[in-house]
């Protein structure tokens, strides 16, 4: 009990790091994917190949290698450092934006070519097809991919400890040398990766049920009305009474 109340402001400082770090690289993904992904399924071709050169590169490349290229290498070329946060959100934003940025090609594509079609014929431009139409359909399909990608991000932050950022698990090692407490010092990093994973999955869920709602693929939420309950109430009094 004592290891535990010694080291939760510890750990608590470790999750905010992990969170920034987590939030910072989901919304330059989510950027990056949105971007690289809507060119990457438009008709012209060197829009389309530059989409697939970022994606190829970004994802053939490990995130760990990335990180220290861009803290340690990226300096002796530039002769400027950057923060280990930021680097850190550099490097796992640019490698996740390469699968999201196909997640979002392949739902774009996945619209049904009747749709596209449509808006031809009712003299939409170019954005007005994009964000009427085809993004609201392919956003749906998005979703549950995006939610995947954000706790592979989250969970890949563990690897910004290497670079001395003071994240969950740098914080875990540190107690583990210092205490020799290496079970409990993982078992409470552990619990707190999942909870903030339960967390993202929650996010992540909601929207997804506010998107297919959006669509007529869900029933809308409505309050049942006055008669409605009225009725459910006299119900359950003759079932009472019964």
């Amino acid at each position: 009990m004592t290891f535990f109340t010694d080291s939760l402001p510890l750990y608590v400082n470790g999750a905010w790091y992990t969170l920034l770090i987590t939030l910072g690289g989901c919304a330059l993904a989510f950027v990056i994917s949105m971007a690289v992904g809507i060119v990457g399924a438009t008709r012209n071709p060197w829009a389309r190949a530059a989409a697939t050169v970022y994606v190829e590169v970004f994802r053939g490349v490990a995130a760990l290698v990335l990180m220290f290229w861009l803290f340690y290498a990226m300096p002796l070329v530039t002769g400027y450092r950057l923060e280990p946060v930021f680097a850190a959100i550099l490097a796992l934003g640019l490698n996740v934006g390469a699968y999201g940025a196909e997640n979002v090609r392949g739902a774009i594509n996945a619209v049904p070519k009747a749709q596209y079609e449509a808006t031809i014929a009712l003299n939409f431009s170019a954005f007005q097809r994009m964000r009427l139409c085809i993004l609201p359909q392919a956003w749906a399909q998005m979703l549950p991919t995006f939610g995947n990608l954000a706790i592979e991000l989250m969970k890949g932050s563990a690897v910004v400890s290497l670079i001395a950022v003071s994240d969950i698990t740098f914080v875990a090692q540190q107690l583990r040398t210092f205490s020799g407490e290496t079970l409990l010092a993982f078992a409470s990093a552990l619990v707190m990766y999942f909870a903030i994973a339960q967390v993202i999955l929650f996010f992540v869920r909601m929207a997804e049920r506010r998107a297919n709602r959006r669509l007529g693929r869900l029933p809308a939420r409505t309050a049942p009305s006055w008669a409605a309950r009225t009725l459910l109430g006299a119900g359950r009094e003759k079932g009472r009474a019964a």
